[in-house]
């Protein structure tokens, strides 16, 4: 066990654990951005998305969908579902070293939407053609000449 591992409070959330299988484990978050906001994570230390097993994987999401069921019209009407990877940022009492998926129940006008989601529609930017062959360069790394 590293010492990143035994400081986590993720490895160890004991009784916090409200869902759990083989690989994956479900906490309600604290602090939370709505109610009903939950952490569906990895058992075993993970810090980046890419480390997960397929099992792994699978867990989490199996986790996942089965609370949006229970949840679905009860806590909100849909859901985000949301994984950062920030490691530019040093963990502090929001932001810890161990990956996890944020489940946030949401409605129409909720309070995610009412504090910052109303203001966001300045965010977006069209497409252009440069910054998309770009990236598809980057994710496909030389394509075929000609498609």
């Amino acid at each position: 066990m590293t010492a990143e591992t035994h400081n986590c409070p993720f490895c160890h959330p004991q009784e916090r654990v409200l869902r759990q299988n083989d690989l994956a484990q479900v906490i309600l978050s604290d602090p939370h951005k709505v109610p009903g906001h939950l952490l569906v994570m990895p058992k075993r230390h993970v810090e980046q998305p890419w480390e997960l097993t397929h099992d792994e994987v699978t867990s989490v999401f199996d986790l996942i969908f089965e609370i949006e069921q229970k949840l679905i019209g009860k806590l909100g009407d849909g859901f985000d579902i949301r994984q950062s990877y920030r490691p530019f940022r040093p963990q502090n009492e929001i932001k810890l070293n161990h990956l996890l998926f944020h489940v946030l129940p949401r409605s129409n006008d909720d309070y995610i939407f009412k504090v910052s989601e109303q203001y966001e529609s300045g965010l977006y930017a069209e497409l252009d053609d440069m910054e998309r062959d770009a990236v598809i360069d980057l994710l496909f790394v030389k394509r075929a000449e000609g498609k």
